[in-house]
């Protein structure tokens, strides 16, 4: 007896919509960007400014590295959640430093960040133990760390030794933090793209065991990332003491989850195994962006909103993000 098939058969999807919501997941925090950019270069006056650029790219520059040490990180199949921590350790460490000079400053900071990352990474790669469960605890040693060396605390930076330049120096018109920041983001982009490591983190983030059959160093791929993330996160504590001529050892709560929402907003899956950096900095861009403009509009009176509610609206406008990066990625199933 022929068996007969109950299952309707699926409509044809218009390659047209598909095609759209491909280009929407993958360039969808690019379109907004430009869009929003055109948007508010036709409403504020100063929004084009040479001041308020310099003042959006310098001061999204710090979340910018923590993005992309976090990018890697999550391409890897994991999270690390002790980058605020860090920045403010490494800002304090940085002031301390900086009375003996511009590299003391920046170096001793930049170990302090990479210890801290290869303990993670040693933690999670050899040990086992889940990667939000060492960078929680990581979390708390290293602000535990700040504040003691702080004293709980602001520490003034010597403006002697030529450390200020980091932050406030400017190089053809751009902040140097920006400049650092962008080069910084070519060496990551090239890296994932065309080099075998970038290749092979995408390789663990898909299938770690796969990628251990394959006979790929997982153990030494993992502490590495982590140890990036460290380094990153050290640079932008450095960067924000140089900048603002203080280390902040209350500095850099929330921050953690900014530089997530910066990685999400681009499109990066948090379960690993595909991301890009350029998506990253355009959702910094894309973050600072909003507040920038939430600013021009407590500015001229038309809204009055708090620091709190702009964290209200990051929370909100990163949950409508997620939402419909989910539909689009539904949509383009086959």
């Amino acid at each position: 007896m022929a068996s007969v098939s109950t299952n309707p058969a699926r409509p044809a999807r218009d390659p047209r919509r598909l095609r759209l919501a491909s280009l929407l997941q993958r360039q969808g925090v690019l379109l907004a960007l430009i869009g929003l950019i055109i948007f508010s270069a036709l409403r504020y006056e100063n929004f084009l400014s040479a001041t308020n650029i310099a003042d959006v790219l310098g001061y999204n520059a710090m979340f910018g590295l923590l993005g992309l040490g976090m990018t890697f990180v999550i391409i890897a199949g994991g999270i690390d959640l002790s980058v605020g921590s860090v920045a403010a350790l490494a800002s304090v460490i940085a002031a301390r430093f900086s009375v003996y000079g511009l590299w003391p400053g920046l170096l001793v900071p930049l170990a302090a960040g990479l210890l801290i990352g290869l303990v993670n990474g040693w933690l999670i790669a050899h040990m086992r133990i889940a990667p939000f469960i060492v960078t929680l605890a990581t979390l708390l040693a290293a602000r535990g760390l700040a504040l003691m060396i702080g004293n709980n605390t602001s520490i003034a930076i010597s403006y002697a030794s030529g450390f200020k330049s980091l932050g406030q120096s400017m190089l053809f018109g751009l902040p140097l933090p920006a400049i650092i920041t962008a080069a910084l983001y070519l060496a990551g982009g090239l890296a994932l793209t065309y080099a075998p490591f970038g290749r092979h983190v995408l390789a663990i983030g898909g299938n770690e065991e796969a990628a251990r059959l394959m006979g790929l160093p997982v153990r030494r791929l993992k502490i590495g990332v982590y140890a990036i993330s460290g380094v990153l996160a050290a640079l932008a504590g450095v960067i924000l003491a140089a900048r603002y001529g203080s280390g902040q050892p209350t500095e850099g709560n929330g921050w953690e989850l900014a530089a997530i929402a910066s990685v999400v907003v681009g499109g990066t899956l948090l379960t690993g195994g595909a991301g890009s950096v350029w998506s990253t900095l355009a959702g910094v861009l894309l973050l600072g962006l909003i507040f920038n403009i939430l600013n021009f509009e407590n500015s001229r009176g038309t809204i009055s909103l708090s620091f709190y509610w702009q964290s209200v609206i990051r929370g909100v406008f990163l949950l409508v993000v997620v939402l419909v990066q989910n539909r689009l990625a539904r949509r383009d199933e086959p």
